[in-house]
């Protein structure tokens, strides 16, 4: 039958565009990029078998019917429900006057930052003397293909923007926001005191989460942007992200 055909077709050209999408993440690195060969299988998958029940004329029970929407249902809900979280702090703006703001770290290609740090710098210098030259602190360890810790990198983009070092505290051993977070807190009083958080739009929410359930009193979010040819990767990647710190206690 045509709609039949005609869903197939939608199918197989929906698995065709995510694992297009897979080969150019994989092309550059980019971490979760697998996520997208899975939908892609999935999509041929579920194409195949409903070609394979109607030539067949298999009838599958009602009661398989009705379990599989179901668990589909529910998917679909924690996932729109954990991007409409995300959504909602992607604009996130500081305060006027923090004490503190923390800059969340990202790859470093060699000693240079990747475009998504960048980002979160260049958000970071813009903010900061509107926000009162609050006390920066520069989060993020040194990870593979870094000649030099995320912090320092960080510190030397910073300097050249005009921000004076002694206005900077690099947290140099974390590997993770959490740690970041939690680092961040042992080298100041920025539990205590006003703090905003530099990351991209779409980690906003969850770095506030993890914050807050950490302890800190008075923070707020400052949203840097994000490469908008990734950017459905990135939000996607990052539901999942928040789903697991959920299930893990950490938020």
């Amino acid at each position: 039958k045509e709609g039949e055909w005609n869903m197939e077709l939608i199918l197989g050209i929906l698995g065709l565009l995510c694992a297009l999408y897979f080969a150019l993440l994989v092309s550059i690195g980019m971490d979760f990029s697998w996520i997208w060969l899975v939908g892609a299988v999935l999509f041929w998958g579920i194409a195949a078998v409903h070609k394979y029940t109607v030539l067949h004329s298999i009838v599958i029970a009602k009661g398989l019917k009705i379990a599989v929407i179901t668990v589909f249902a529910i998917g679909l809900l924690v996932f729109v429900i954990a991007e409409g979280c995300i959504v909602s702090r992607m604009s996130a703006e500081p305060k006027e006057d923090l004490d503190y703001i923390i800059v969340l770290g990202a790859q470093v290609h060699g000693e240079r930052p990747s475009r998504a740090l960048k980002l979160r710098l260049e958000k970071a210098a813009q903010e900061w003397e509107r926000c009162g030259k609050p006390t920066l602190l520069l989060s993020g360890g040194q990870g593979d293909g870094e000649s030099i810790t995320e912090a320092e990198c960080m510190k030397r983009f910073l300097v050249e923007k005009g921000i004076p070092e002694d206005k900077m505290i690099l947290e140099d051993e974390s590997v993770s926001t959490m740690e970041n977070l939690q680092f961040c807190a042992r080298l100041s009083d920025c539990k205590e005191k006003k703090t905003g958080i530099v990351s991209n739009n779409f980690h906003v929410y969850r770095a506030l989460k993890l914050a807050k359930k950490q302890g800190y009193q008075d923070v707020c979010g400052v949203a840097a942007g994000s490469d908008w040819r990734y950017q459905i990767h990135y939000m996607v990647r990052e539901a999942f992200a928040l789903v697991k710190e959920k299930i893990k206690g950490n938020i």
